[in-house]
């Protein structure tokens, strides 16, 4: 097994010398008073203040405006994004703020990137994708989407990897899977990690581990498990033994290339050669790293015209515990991976000052910032308030608070989360300027 800072094959891209001076933000647009006209779906902008309590005690008011600004109804986003991540937002939410703040060519951060969302949107519109997360499981998912391979590339290398050459094969993942898929599965684990030892893995390699990675679990055929809950997450052995009793079912045996080539045609139908060469472009300027979202010192002050982001939300979701079969993929020590969400909002807001004072150290002068946040405590708990009050502490303008309405996904439904109970209820955005 390895542990996270040992990662060879997925350590983090270094900004290359010869990158050009970030280009001057440009200010085209009025972001509240676009906000308050906004009509797309038919619906007039409900505007109000938002009282909280800065860190000197002082009260302040700062605007909040509420609609719909983003909607199942709208064209769906690139398929490039369909990527499964529990606690991700739709790739909607970063393209807002992306096209209205910023310019082609300038850096877009995301110091919590967990599937990536932001900075494949960013790319996708051309600007230079940033990133960050403790989980060095980020960087899998979002670097091979970064530079994408063709599927006619995938299909030759997945034709070299013998499958018949078995490593590791843990007896408690046939509650996973069928004998002959956990073969196929084991053998494709272990030409990965000799290929990443090594040295000699490239970027198709990159892009088959990320696509087995998402495929290992799930509730359809188009998944290598057996049936199991949504493939946000791996349940445990226990739990899978459950499932498996309570339906009566046997893991059927699947075939691991042409699942992994169906899910790679699906991800890829939407590049055409153009938006390909431009990933392509953005993605060689590229800085992903792994660690504390407080300290990013690869990344220069006053470069980044944008932050879009969402933080982890107090214990609402178990990110330490979702991705232990991933890291068994992907041979990583879990253990190694101290990924820390504050139960108590005391030291939740602590963590997100020194997370602010880093992106204001960052963010060019008048960059924005778009921190996301959501209820939790059964709707008791309001992070905005919570997050006006850290970024005032790290010497940033609060702008405004922006309120999405949402209906929840099938996926949440799956989980069990409604409106006002569990989770997320809306979309709640709070922008700050750096000043």
């Amino acid at each position: 097994m390895f542990a996270a800072d040992q990662l060879r094959l997925f350590e983090p891209m270094e900004p290359p010398s010869d990158l050009p001076s970030p280009a001057p933000v440009r200010r085209t647009r009025n972001l509240a008073q676009d906000l308050a006209q906004f009509r797309e779906f038919g619906r007039k902008t409900r505007q109000f203040d938002t009282r909280f309590v800065a860190a000197d005690g002082s009260h302040c008011n700062v605007p909040t405006f509420v609609n719909e600004f983003w909607t199942a109804r709208q064209r769906q986003a690139n398929a490039i994004h369909e990527i499964s991540y529990r606690a991700c937002f739709k790739p909607q939410l970063p393209r807002f703020f992306i096209e209205r703040l910023t310019a082609p060519g300038e850096r877009v951060y995301d110091p919590f990137m967990g599937r990536g969302t932001t900075l494949i949107e960013a790319a996708l519109l051309g600007r230079v994708p940033l990133g960050n997360d403790i989980n060095p499981l980020s960087l899998i998912l979002t670097r091979p989407r970064l530079l994408p391979p063709s599927q006619t590339e995938v299909e030759a290398r997945l034709r070299q990897i013998p499958m018949d050459r078995p490593g590791e094969m843990p007896e408690d993942l046939l509650v996973f899977y069928h004998p002959d898929t956990l073969r196929q599965l084991s053998s494709l684990r272990r030409y990965l990690l000799e290929r990443r030892a090594s040295g000699l893995a490239d970027p198709v390699d990159d892009w088959i581990a990320l696509v087995a990675l998402n495929r290992l679990t799930g509730h359809s055929k188009g998944f290598l498990s057996v049936y199991t809950l949504p493939p946000n997450q791996a349940v445990s052995v226990k739990s899978q033994r459950r499932i498996n009793e309570r339906r009566q079912q046997q893991p059927p045996p699947r075939d691991v290339p042409k699942i992994i080539l169906k899910k790679s045609r699906s991800l890829l139908q939407d590049l055409s050669p153009a938006l390909r060469a431009q990933l392509q472009t953005v993605g060689r300027q590229a800085v992903l790293l792994t660690g504390s979202a407080a300290a990013t010192r690869a990344i220069k002050s006053q470069s980044v015209a944008l932050v879009v982001t969402s933080p982890p939300f107090l214990n609402v979701v178990q990110y330490a515990t979702d991705n232990w079969l991933r890291c068994w993929f992907m041979g990583i020590d879990p253990k190694s991976v101290r990924l820390t969400v504050p139960a108590k909002l005391d030291d939740w807001q602590a963590a997100m000052t020194e997370v602010f004072r880093e992106l204001r150290r960052v963010l060019q002068p008048q960059g924005h910032i778009a921190f996301e946040v959501g209820e939790v405590h059964k709707g008791q708990t309001t992070l905005e308030h919570a997050v006006l009050a850290c970024g005032t502490a790290a010497g940033l303008s609060p702008l405004l608070v922006m309120i999405n309405d949402q209906k929840f996904t099938k996926t949440a439904n799956c989980w069990g989360v409604d409106n006002m109970s569990k989770g997320t209820n809306t979309n709640r955005i709070v922008v700050f300027r750096k000043t």
